[in-house]
């Protein structure tokens, strides 16, 4: 499940890339409409993932640290979020064995679970925040 600061992450990823220049973070929660404390957070923690770089002063700001083509939203889930897998012994870099199971090779869940990762790894992965943002703007019919 996605959580709220990874959402926020990526609405405020979405004006940043609308924008395609710096904003102050008071400016940046408003008009991504995201708690302002709470986007300061999350902004720190994209900067120490290398999601966003940050200048101080008046003409200070956040602004993406790559290309939007270049973001997959897949790596900014996983750096707020941590792993995709939907339980530990279906992740790719966390791996952790379940204490209940008797034969972690041949578990049908674990095998299911895998599938369900791969599948959403595969859709976050393959869409960068330029195409997110883009399909964002678009009218609903």
């Amino acid at each position: 499940m996605l959580s709220m600061k990874a959402k926020y992450a990526l609405r405020a990823l979405m004006v940043l890339t609308s924008r395609g220049g710096k904003m102050a973070a008071k400016e940046l929660a408003q008009e991504a409409d995201v708690p302002s404390k709470f986007l300061e957070a999350i902004l720190l923690e994209l900067k120490q993932h290398g999601l966003v770089e940050s200048k101080r002063g008046i003409f200070g700001g956040y602004i993406l640290s790559r290309d939007p083509f270049e973001i997959p939203v897949g790596e900014v889930v996983r750096a707020l979020d941590g792993s995709l897998a939907p339980i530990r012994c279906a992740s790719q870099n966390q791996f952790q064995p379940c204490d209940d199971c008797p034969d972690v090779q041949h578990c049908a869940i674990r095998k299911l679970m895998v599938e369900v990762r791969n599948a959403i790894a595969g859709v976050l992965d393959r869409t960068n925040l330029a195409e997110l943002t883009r399909s964002n703007q678009l009218p609903v019919m």
